[in-house]
């Protein structure tokens, strides 16, 4: 139905002797927001936009009779398609921006992700998805060892998805895939500052042949790049992005310092805490062994 109504959005301003560019203009989206919509390779389109759309290329209400068929796939076709894509890789490499990717979810941090979408008000519509992103992180850890490498900004690990027993339990899932081995993650620290994936989540897959797609992802976007140049352009980015990221070790200490520190709970001390305690007690201790044994020993008399 997205294709479909990509197609139509097309013919229809092709018909009116409008650019992309020019389109975008009317509607107030940019130029490349229109590429999105007819080639479907980005977000489903809001239902302002369509509306927006149907008015300005005189559609007779065509494209808002379509937009509810588009809107309730369960995914878009670029979303299909990357799956797709990751289903068959034998390398993953990503960069999150905003929350922990969805191979690394625990059910309750993604059940928590997708309860803030209006078309997952409906429970049924909410558990189909979950299950769907259960049975994907099954079927990666059912397959072939596939290569799995993530880069995590700082505000994933920070942003409390869920509250605090549900970010528990998932960096805790971190730290055990690194220690399982499934994982080389890394965090990128805000004081890095800009970077060329600022915008977004960027995720590059290693197909069997050697070739590689790069994927795009924000809140209200998505899409797919085949082409090698902007595939290798993308590269680039990601490889900066691992470069200046804190090393694997350090990277594991940040996860357990937040764990401990921003997430430990109401009943557990924190880490400066516990080193206090331990401080004291062996001061304590040494202070016991000094009463105990430091006296000096009896003066003997002379010998006969």
């Amino acid at each position: 139905m997205a294709a479909l109504f990509g197609s139509r959005v097309r013919r229809l301003r092709t018909a009116a002797g409008l650019t992309q560019a020019e389109l975008g203009a009317r509607t107030h989206v940019v130029g490349t927001r229109i590429t999105q919509v007819e080639r479907c390779s980005g977000a489903r389109p809001t239902q302002e936009l369509a509306r927006a759309l149907d008015e300005v290329l005189g559609a007779d209400e065509l494209l808002i009779d379509l937009w509810p068929y588009v809107h309730r796939e369960a995914f878009p076709d670029w979303s299909r398609r990357f799956m797709e894509y990751s289903a068959r890789a034998v390398g993953i490499r990503e960069y999150a921006a905003h929350v922990v990717p969805g191979l690394l979810q625990t059910e309750d941090y993604a059940r928590a992700l997708l309860r803030v979408y209006p078309e997952h008000e409906d429970e049924a519509k909410l558990q189909q998805r979950l299950t769907a992103r259960m049975e994907r992180q099954r079927q990666f850890a059912a397959g072939d060892r596939t290569e799995l490498w993530v880069v995590l900004d700082e505000a994933v690990l920070l942003r409390p998805v869920g509250g605090q027993a549900v970010m528990r339990a998932q960096l805790r899932r971190l730290v055990e895939a690194v220690r399982e081995g499934r994982l080389t993650l890394q965090v990128l620290p805000f004081e890095q500052g800009e970077h060329g994936s600022l915008g977004g989540s960027l995720t590059l897959l290693t197909m069997p042949d050697a070739t590689e797609v790069a994927y795009k992802e924000g809140s209200e976007y998505g899409f797919l790049l085949e082409e090698p140049p902007e595939v290798r352009r993308h590269t680039l980015i990601y490889d900066r992005l691992r470069a200046t990221a804190l090393p694997p070790d350090m990277s594991l200490e940040a996860i357990r310092s937040t764990l401990e520190g921003k997430y430990r709970g109401a009943s557990v001390p924190s880490r400066a805490a516990r080193r206090r305690l331990a401080q004291e007690q062996l001061q304590q201790s040494g202070r016991r062994q000094l009463r105990g044994g430091g006296g000096r020993a009896a003066r003997r008399g002379p010998r006969a």
